[in-house]
């Protein structure tokens, strides 16, 4: 069996990001529904500092990533939608992209098109299937038409600034929040409608004044616990609140009878995993992020990029928010 050799980020215990260590691994042949990808770029994602710090806790010892971009280098028994050779990107479980090849479940990685370059493709599929997920299929009571207002938090992040785009292109008066000037400017240049420093504004006085005092339809929380609570204020009755992130730590345990007083609201915790756990699911998600792209109504911000040695430090700047839009890690 062909043995190939593989620089890869492990860590051994969870704890901060001095525990990212880079070791060699040995890569072998894809077995049966699986797949081997020689990475061109990584993505890096807020997922990621979760696993390490064992929020999200996964046996150990642990290759973190959850997307990337390449060549397939050979495929499995059973694998019908990729060849060697074909160009790929993937967003997938189980963890493992922080490396230079891998071998992988098959049936979440699609082939990229021609007119998507690879670190675009990288910096994309777990962002931008998180965004497609959201406003195509995470909709509140009624649905989504163009002029509703919707609120997004951490406007300026990856998921954010592709959120900006596609809402604008949905017609959605997105209001984005972040805590400078300077992101959100950015999410204003992105297509939000309007913007909210929550770092020096009251976001649900705001909310209020913006829609009228009617509130929104949904609020989109990556957040977590400093704001998901306060969003709920920023509803209309049977408005939804989705929390798909925890940036600033775990949402607090709800009393359901708030739900009742602040309007019958409802509230979900998705994930993107559910959504691509199937072949054709992924692969129709993922057709309609390519579709996005190509036609330019969104583009891929990517204002990091850091070689693989430097994945500690890539790490601390993601946890610090000196990050905006995605980031990866080049090979």
């Amino acid at each position: 069996m062909t043995q190939i050799r593989s620089r890869a980020v492990r860590i051994d215990q969870y704890g901060g990001p001095e525990q990212l260590k880079i070791v060699d691994v040995s890569v072998g042949e894809p077995g049966p529904g699986e797949i081997r990808i020689r990475h061109k770029a990584v993505g890096l994602n807020f997922i990621d500092t979760y696993q390490r710090s064992g929020l999200y806790p996964l046996a150990l010892p642990l290759q973190l990533g959850m997307e990337g971009a390449g060549v397939v280098e050979a495929v499995g028994e059973g694998v019908t939608h990729l060849k060697a050779g074909d160009r790929a990107a993937y967003t997938s479980q189980p963890p493992g992209a922080y490396c230079e090849v891998r071998v992988m479940p098959a049936k979440c990685v699609c082939k990229l098109p021609e007119a998507i370059d690879f670190e675009t493709g990288a910096a994309m599929m777990l962002k931008g299937l998180t965004v497609q997920y959201l406003l195509r299929r995470t909709q509140p009571q009624g649905g989504l038409q163009a002029g509703d207002h919707i609120l997004f938090h951490a406007a300026a992040g990856g998921v954010g600034l592709i959120a900006c785009q596609w809402a604008a292109a949905m017609g959605l008066q997105l209001i984005g929040t972040a805590g400078s000037d300077e992101k959100c400017a950015l999410a204003k240049a992105h297509g939000a409608a309007h913007v909210i420093n929550y770092a020096k504004d009251d976001f649900v006085a705001r909310v209020k004044e913006i829609t009228g005092g009617k509130g929104v339809k949904v609020i989109y929380d990556s957040v977590g616990k400093d704001t998901f609570m306060k969003s709920l204020d920023c509803l209309r009755p049977f408005g939804l609140a989705v929390n798909f992130g925890n940036a600033s730590g775990k949402v607090e345990p709800i009393d359901i009878n708030v739900l009742a007083g602040k309007g019958s609201l409802y509230v979900t915790r998705p994930t993107v995993f559910t959504h691509i756990a199937t072949r054709e699911g992924t692969q129709a998600m993922a057709d309609d992020l390519f579709a996005m792209v190509g036609s330019g109504k969104v583009k891929i911000q990517i204002d990091q990029r850091y070689p693989l040695e430097q994945v500690q430090q890539a790490h601390r700047d993601l946890e610090a928010r000196k990050t905006t839009g995605s980031t990866i890690l080049t090979l």
